[in-house]
């Protein structure tokens, strides 16, 4: 190995928590949900007002409709004088009616009194300012226009406090008037409403009723309208009624001062820091809505992909693809190399699983990359003339398979990792494959042997639903991005034409695998040789692995961006298989933490018999695809009862992996060529499952 490439590795390191920042903001995501299905009544709703139980006291039910104080008895109150309408509008602004409506006034020379919800005035704060600039009024409904008797005290303040600092920002004032929603007439202010008006008034809010439909304008009128086309009809039949004098506000009708005094400058601020948050967050859930249908459909897709091109995999390419029976069989002798840092637990089984090969010519190299533990001597000391141990400083995988490389003596050469153990057809017929002149490279198939515990069956259903499944696609669109270090064959003369393995990546087969197809080669997938690996049995040691696994796929995407622009198999491939990597496990994983908190939003607070049976339906469409998955790998269903499960713990830690991945990748991150413990389990599985009904095709 060079000397720059030993330091290289020297300066590689652990990788760091960039997933801190995440759990920094998902909670800030989810707080700006919550504000915003609170501000929509999907969250702490309170839509309907409370039934009265007693009737409104005698002194408020003689009042006049504006009422300046509610204090135990005493009631101070003002009505319009005679001929003098004041037009009150409720809700809003409405991008739709507001205008018409100040279209309607300012023609007939009148000025009104608006009553707005503040979360509708942040979203439309030019309305707002058009309001006063054309000499209206601005009066409080609320925030959200929620019923104030049947709201929670907390509520309660909300409404009336977030609608006090929305109009600071929009329009930098400060009103007393306060229409409460649900109510008309002052015997509306009954029971749990009359409570809720008594704090408002204590406030010092003035609260604004309304007078009775029928009475007439002559005697003086406080009308009440909403933002409807219905209000413009009747707004515009009662401007012409000839015994009204003065269409004006409610503060000019009843002699009081304005009531849009000017906002202290800190209020204002806060005003508008809140309305940037509520477009932010009214922003961020319409676009998250179509990212959810988006992250939906995409995914409801590649299963329909997997399951699709798997039939065609089985039903055609076993006829017809390279290494059918048709081609000749390859006997001819192989090297077979096994790259160990410490891996003493399962080195001796992967070794004598490989030496029980039916495959009548090959050698074996174990390449000990600077191990610390027994590696080497228990390779060595296993007597058979096939095996040879060659023993190197601490360089790398990439170093090691290319010291293998180097000391080879075939020209067929099979890399194995060290925790894996191959069945006795195994070697002979993951070779199979390069019958044909124009592959370079065969996958084999990847069986989890440890897989009793939960952890375990997670990861024994992602190999063969997602890995294995995946490649079974991969071969029939041409385009496959990794032959696994698990197990994998190649000609000698391809792999020394791409210059080796390289070490610019920790993914040193994905990297390999690109640069074969970059050369012209083809790369296929041989289901029938299969070897069992041993995997991860804590989420430690499955964070580092996949951590290292993506990283190193990132890596060896960016390396290869270029052949996106190539002709032939290297453009064919890179424009299907590596745009398939980057939006299914680049784009969707960064998006997938974001996605299920907005779903779990959906489900907790919006539509949950919706959001659920979706949910429920994307399930069901995965546990017919991972069944189908399972039935053409030959394994049992019963494992299915844990789908469901990985969908809570194992999918986030996947989605985790990809985000710390990007951007330790974006930060320059090196890492190292991490040992994971081994405990000597890769042929548990296949121990308990011998295979006795398989027989060596004839050829």
């Amino acid at each position: 190995m060079s000397r720059a490439a030993r330091r290289r590795h020297a300066r590689s390191r652990d990788p760091r928590g960039h997933w801190r920042l995440l759990a920094l903001t998902l909670p800030l995501i989810f707080a700006a949900l919550l504000f915003e299905g609170w501000t929509t009544h999907e969250v702490d709703s309170a839509k309907t007002r409370r039934p009265c139980t007693r009737p409104v006291p005698r002194a408020v039910d003689e009042s006049g409709p504006v009422l300046r104080r509610l204090s135990g008895g005493k009631v101070s109150s003002a009505a319009a004088p005679a001929r003098t309408v004041a037009l009150t509008y409720d809700g809003g602004p409405d991008p739709q009616w507001t205008p018409r409506l100040l279209d309607l006034l300012r023609e007939h020379h009148a000025h009104a009194t608006f009553f707005v919800f503040g979360a509708r005035a942040a979203r439309h704060p030019d309305l707002v300012r058009r309001i006063l600039d054309e000499g209206h009024e601005i009066g409080s409904n609320t925030y959200t226009g929620a019923d104030l008797g049947s709201s929670s005290r907390v509520r309660f303040e909300m409404e009336l406090a977030l609608t006090r600092k929305t109009l600071a920002g929009s329009a930098g004032i400060r009103t007393d008037l306060l229409r409460m929603p649900l109510t008309g007439q002052v015997d509306t202010l009954c029971g749990a409403e009359g409570q809720a008006a008594r704090r408002a008034a204590a406030k010092g809010y003035v609260l604004v009723a309304a007078d009775r439909p029928d009475r007439p304008a002559a005697h003086g009128l406080i009308r009440q309208f909403s933002q409807t086309e219905l209000a413009y009809q009747e707004t515009e039949k009662l401007l012409g009624d000839p015994r009204a004098d003065r269409f004006t506000t409610v503060t000019d009708a009843v002699g009081m001062p304005p009531a849009d005094a000017r906002a202290a400058t800190a209020e204002r601020w806060q005003g508008r820091a809140l309305n940037w948050a509520v477009t932010a967050g009214n922003t961020f859930t319409h676009v998250m809505t179509w990212v959810l249908v988006a992250a939906g459909t995409l995914g409801l897709l590649r299963l329909l992909m997997l399951a699709f091109f798997a039939r065609a995999h089985v039903r055609r390419l076993t006829r017809l693809r390279p290494g059918a029976p048709w081609l000749r069989e390859v006997g001819a002798p192989v090297s077979v190399l096994v790259p160990a840092y410490n891996e003493e637990a399962g080195i001796e089984s992967t070794v004598r699983s490989l030496l029980a090969s039916v495959h009548p010519h090959f050698e074996i190299i174990v390449i000990d990359d600077g191990s610390t533990d027994r590696t080497a001597d228990l390779a060595g000391r296993i007597d058979d003339p096939r095996v040879r141990v060659i023993r190197q400083p601490n360089a790398g995988k990439a170093a090691a398979l290319n010291t293998g490389l180097a000391n080879a003596s075939y020209e067929i050469v099979v890399m194995v990792d060290a925790d894996t153990v191959f069945e006795d057809d195994a070697l002979y017929r993951l070779v199979q494959p390069l019958a044909h002149p124009a592959v370079g490279a065969v996958s084999g198939n990847t069986k989890v042997g440890n897989r009793r515990g939960l952890l375990g069956r997670w990861q024994h259903l992602e190999y063969v639903f997602g890995f294995n499944l995946d490649r079974r696609m991969f071969e029939v669109l041409e385009c496959m991005p990794t032959v696994p270090g698990a197990i994998g064959a190649f000609r000698r003369d391809a792999l020394m034409g791409v210059g080796g393995v390289s070490e610019d990546t920790l993914a040193e087969d994905t990297d390999l695998t690109m640069a074969m197809w970059r050369a012209g080669w083809r790369v296929v997938y041989e289901e029938s040789a299969v070897a069992w690996t041993e995997v991860p049995t804590s989420l430690r040691q499955l964070w580092r692995q996949r951590y290292r696994w993506c990283y190193g796929t990132l890596q060896a995407m960016w390396k290869h961006r270029g052949a996106v622009a190539e002709v032939g198999p290297a453009g064919r491939f890179a424009r299907r298989g590596l745009t398939y990597l980057a939006v299914f496990q680049v784009v969707l994983p960064l998006l997938a933490p974001v996605v299920d908190l907005f779903a779990v939003y959906g489900t907790l607070f919006a539509d949950p018999v919706r959001s659920t049976g979706v949910w429920l339906g994307f399930l069901t469409v995965q546990l017919l695809c991972a069944g189908y998955a399972l039935r053409l790998d030959g394994e049992r269903l019963r494992t299915l009862w844990s789908l469901p499960l990985q969908l809570f713990v194992y999918r986030q830690l996947m989605y985790l992996v990809v985000i710390q991945s990007v951007v330790a990748l974006l930060l320059g991150t090196r890492l190292r060529w991490h040992r994971m413990q081994r405990a000597g389990t890769a042929a548990g599985e296949q121990l308990r499952q011998p295979v006795t009904a398989r027989q060596l095709p004839s050829r």
